[in-house]
């Protein structure tokens, strides 16, 4: 088991610290004050944007960031970082295993949608459908600067996301987990993949363990 004070030490640190966080600078900015969907220009803090390399051979989809929390250190999270993935759960995660596959510099990661979509409870909701379609054009722009062969979809509302690409519906995610689509319309291949943050939950139903979801993911990357 780690040292936990080792690791809440490597948590507190800088970015430059961090080879697995972003630079803010790294940002691509689309649209500085995008205000296409007034709800999300009212519950966020910072446009959550994609980051990593221009010519990333993957891009990993999610579907919104995450509240956040500004008081985390470094993973605060990209309603603060203005960075997509980048909270200290699913960010640090979904980063770890890219890297651990031999992709720390060769990922791109973005989000469906680029704004904290805030529920009632304070926490995240679904974004809507209108919400989903006003942040389309700016992942298409993200996919086609980056021009990746694959794009990692995180969970099952990310993967529907880049279907509506093609015009196609999902018929059970847990099915899809793992199993390669090719999108013409977007030139690349999809995978999806669980969510990080509920990756534990649903392994168990895969009949997979840890390692071997890994080596799927890796046997379907570039």
């Amino acid at each position: 088991m780690a040292d936990p004070e080792r690791r809440d030490r490597a948590d507190r640190a800088t970015p430059a610290e961090r080879p697995d966080h972003p630079d803010p600078e790294d940002r691509l900015v689309l649209d500085a004050d995008c205000r296409r969907c007034p709800a999300l220009v009212e519950s966020r803090t910072r446009i959550s944007w994609g980051n990593g390399p221009r010519d990333a051979d993957v891009v990993v989809v999610g579907e919104a960031p995450g509240a956040g929390d500004p008081d985390a250190g470094t993973w605060k999270g990209g309603n603060h970082t203005g960075c997509a993935y980048t909270s200290r759960h699913s960010g640090r995660r979904i980063r770890r295993l890219l890297a651990d596959l031999g992709y720390a510099d060769r990922a791109f990661y973005t989000n469906a949608v680029k704004c904290f979509p805030e529920g009632e409870d304070g926490g995240n909701r679904e974004p809507t459908d209108e919400e989903l379609s006003n942040c389309r054009g700016h992942l298409e722009s993200e996919l086609e600067v980056v021009d990746p062969d694959v794009v990692v979809a995180t969970g099952r509302h990310a993967t529907e996301t880049l279907l509506a690409f093609e015009g196609e519906t999902l018929d059970g995610f847990l099915d899809s987990v793992c199993d390669p689509r090719e999108c013409p319309t977007l030139g690349v291949t999809l995978l999806p993949i669980l969510h990080p943050s509920y990756q534990e939950v649903w392994l168990s139903r895969l009949g997979l363990n840890e390692a071997e979801y890994r080596e799927r993911i890796a046997a379907n990357l570039p």
